[in-house]
């Protein structure tokens, strides 16, 4: 499968196991099956009442699944843009969110919102290419995923429609139809949250990242061997939890870390780890752990741009030789 496929097809089992489980949002039903193709085929299969296409108005998607999850439904909400999560922040944060805790653990909020995020791409301008993860970590009782491959999709957005509170697949546009095709299991399979996977082996440097990001981590690491620097590419999978158990057991071999994403640098996740790495190794350490975002200005409409405005290949590799400087 494509990732494209992967969601669809982990959105379509569970829809077959739980009559509960119901899917709303823009222009999801048949035709077109979602703008970027990701419920194409549901509707005509479960119906209009399992599928349903809503008014352009995310604050009513988001309410109508936070109520619907309130009375035992397990809703799968999709917001077309992560830009767009703004106007529904209050039923986020306020509602979903702190609903376990309002009521002392009597009622909890089984949601799900699928989130498409554009970075990577070019052409969709400064109110529709934000990553705005950061957003959503500053609010407790929020678990957050945002997978980088085919497998990951398929795999994290099933145990997130299953999670008994409400989850935020995040998912990038840029991997939807350019991720590598993979065999995905039919039927049950879920990753858990809070399981970091260490995507390249390496000894002089941990480069932290999620998403579609990791790729370009990938990229740097390949280039970075030519020079004889040897990259351990960790891929976090799930922003909320976080594994940081293998996050500091990477930078323990390593004893150098960036962390890596396209959301703006400054208030960055990049920030945090970076941070907490620094406070838990800081005498192990053979270079200060730091980060690497996106540049603190409004996302170009050009694709050229925009491709200087957020780490890739090449700006990877040059922030690693600027750590890398102190060898030792």
């Amino acid at each position: 499968m494509m990732m494209y496929e992967a969601i669809i097809a982990a959105q379509d089992h569970a829809l077959a196991t739980d009559p509960g489980v119901f899917l709303l949002g823009e222009d999801i039903g048949d035709p077109p099956g979602g703008v970027f193709k990701t419920t194409a085929g549901l509707q005509t299969k479960y119906g209009a009442d399992r599928v349903r296409p809503t008014p352009i108005a995310e604050q009513a998607i988001i309410g109508a699944a936070t109520g619907a999850a309130l009375v035992g439904m397990r809703p799968v909400a999709e917001l077309m843009f992560c830009d767009f999560i703004g106007v529904t922040m209050d039923q986020i944060s306020n509602h979903a969110a702190k609903q376990r805790y309002m009521s002392g653990g009597a009622t909890n909020v089984p949601m799900t919102m699928r989130i498409l995020t554009a970075g990577g791409l070019g052409g969709f301008g400064a109110q529709h290419s934000q990553s705005l993860e950061s957003w959503l970590l500053h609010v407790p009782g929020l678990k957050i995923a945002y997978p980088s491959t085919t497998l990951d999709a398929y795999g994290l957005l099933s145990t997130c429609i299953f999670d008994e509170d409400p989850c935020v697949h995040l998912e990038s546009m840029a991997m939807l139809f350019s991720a590598p095709k993979v065999e995905v299991p039919l039927g049950e399979y879920r990753i858990p949250f809070g399981v970091a996977k260490v995507r390249c082996e390496g000894t002089d440097i941990s480069l932290i990242s999620f998403g579609w990001q990791v790729n370009q981590c990938l990229e740097a690491a390949e280039e970075l061997a030519k020079e004889g620097i040897s990259a351990e590419v960790i891929d976090l999978r799930s922003l909320m939890p976080l594994d940081y158990h293998r996050v500091l057991d990477s930078v323990k071999k390593t004893r150098r870390a960036l962390v890596v994403h396209a959301a703006t640098e400054f208030c960055g996740l990049g920030s945090e780890i970076a941070s907490t790495i620094n406070e838990e190794l800081f005498p192990i350490l053979k270079a200060p752990a730091s980060r690497f975002g996106a540049y603190y200005t409004p996302i170009s409409f050009s694709k050229e741009i925009e491709a200087k405005q957020m780490p890739h290949k090449a700006s990877i590799v040059a922030r690693v030789r600027e750590v890398m400087k102190d060898r030792g």
